[in-house]
């Protein structure tokens, strides 16, 4: 069902404890290699030495909102085509709109359909062009 090679690593940014547990263990079990970060400026700073092939980014954290960190992550020279998927439970059309306006390639809402994240990822995967 992956399109993906195996052990790319996923970062999953959300500040809660059982939300990144839940998708490391449902992307783990896929094949994925998943690193983590609890807030907007530890996402940033692990980027480098991370090098994700995609991020998870919650929108609802202290300091930097995930719509801030994604506008720093498309800003940027070097990660600004990383594949960023706004995983959120703010659902309300004005929410999804400005994810999209920050440069998130995908929204998916909380609680989240693990077939459709899914199927989100791999796509999203299969259109970075090879490189994150």
């Amino acid at each position: 069902m992956s399109v993906t090679d195996q052990n790319e690593t996923i970062l999953v940014v959300d500040d809660n404890r059982d939300n990144v547990e839940i998708l490391r263990a449902f992307l783990e079990s896929r094949g994925f290699t998943v690193a983590e970060a609890r807030d907007g400026r530890s996402a940033l700073a692990c980027l480098d030495e991370v090098r994700p092939a995609l991020v998870l980014l919650d929108v609802m954290m202290p300091g930097m909102d995930g719509w801030e960190v994604c506008r720093v992550i498309k800003a940027h020279p070097t990660h600004g085509s990383m594949k960023v998927i706004m995983v959120t439970a703010k659902g309300a059309f004005e929410d999804k709109f400005e994810g999209l306006r920050s440069g998130a390639d995908d929204y998916v809402v909380k609680p989240v359909d693990f077939k459709d994240l899914l199927d989100r990822v791999n796509r999203n995967l299969a259109a970075r062009g090879g490189k994150a």
